[in-house]
């Protein structure tokens, strides 16, 4: 069957998708993103992805370019046409097109939308089985990572830095040798004591849709919590530790630059906040959460 994908009020096949050449997301990078899971035809946290695309637009002086339930309608219909109940959703809004210049242009043609899903198997996933490697590198993004924008390249090096290593993600490490998060993920640890480590959410990091709902699942199972900045040392040292976002859900993490953490095997705690935050997906654990609930 033919894939579907969506650009500015049209549905159409994807081979076929495109925008135009001065679309400043593709010249300027001026646009921001986001992606949910569908998981079992449940879209995984979607208010709160909505929540932090609608804040990101804020940032940039942009509005919606649709109304919210315009754009569940869009992305539901999308999944329908594509026959997909477990997939990626990637949403894109651009300033849209305009003359190459680095102000805000005062004629734009308005923002630019573009929708796409693809096909993603969540159940029996090898890295949750045998956990996945991570290596740590430093953090070179601008000083607003906050934003979900689509300037990505800093990212891209530290993936490809990681696939050269043969690990799954880079955890990013700032100028004082704490670890801010991954490439594309959120940073966890468990000390020996049980209690979950991650960096405060500021300016300096994404504040992860899925962490906040790991954050009340915790809440829920009286995991005790520290939002604190760690070292990649102290990491080594973890029992545990594992990274979240929306793709990756929970996954756990058994080695960190060639350290073994704990016993070199997914921890218990990891596998829980899993199994739970599959059952939040599946609306076994009450309504879901906003962003920045």
């Amino acid at each position: 069957m033919p894939r579907s994908s969506y650009v500015n009020g049209a549905y159409i096949p994807h081979k076929d998708a495109s925008v135009h050449i001065e679309d400043r997301g593709y010249q300027l990078a001026d646009g921001v993103y986001e992606v949910i899971a569908c998981i079992h035809g449940h879209l995984a946290d979607e208010r709160g992805h909505l929540d932090r695309l609608q804040r990101s637009l804020s940032e940039l002086d942009m509005n919606m370019p649709v109304q919210r339930n315009s754009l569940q309608f869009i992305m539901r219909e999308l999944l329908r046409r594509n026959r997909l109940s477990n997939a990626n959703i990637y949403i894109q809004v651009t300033r849209g097109e305009a003359k190459r210049d680095f102000p805000y242009p005062a004629n734009s043609m308005g923002p630019s939308l573009v929708i796409t899903t693809w096909p993603f198997q969540f159940d029996n996933q090898s890295k949750m089985e045998e956990g996945v490697k991570v290596v740590t590198v430093p953090d070179q993004r601008w000083k607003r990572p906050d934003i979900k924008t689509i300037a990505l390249l800093p990212q891209v090096l530290a993936k490809q830095k990681a696939v050269e290593q043969g690990a799954y993600e880079a955890w990013m490490v700032d100028n004082e040798d704490f670890v801010t998060e991954g490439a594309s993920s959120n940073a966890w640890i468990v000390t020996r004591a049980g209690t979950l480590v991650t960096r405060k959410a500021t300016t300096d990091i994404l504040r992860g849709v899925t962490r906040t709902a790991i954050d009340k699942i915790r809440k829920d199972l009286q995991i005790e919590m520290e939002e604190r900045s760690f070292t990649p040392a102290e990491s080594y040292e973890a029992v545990e530790a594992f990274s979240t976002s929306a793709v990756a859900l929970v996954t756990p993490i058994i080695d960190i630059d060639g350290h073994k953490i704990g016993s070199g095997k997914p921890g218990e705690v990891t596998m829980r906040l899993y199994d739970e935050y599959i059952s939040y997906v599946n609306g076994l654990r009450g309504e879901q959460l906003g962003w920045a609930a």
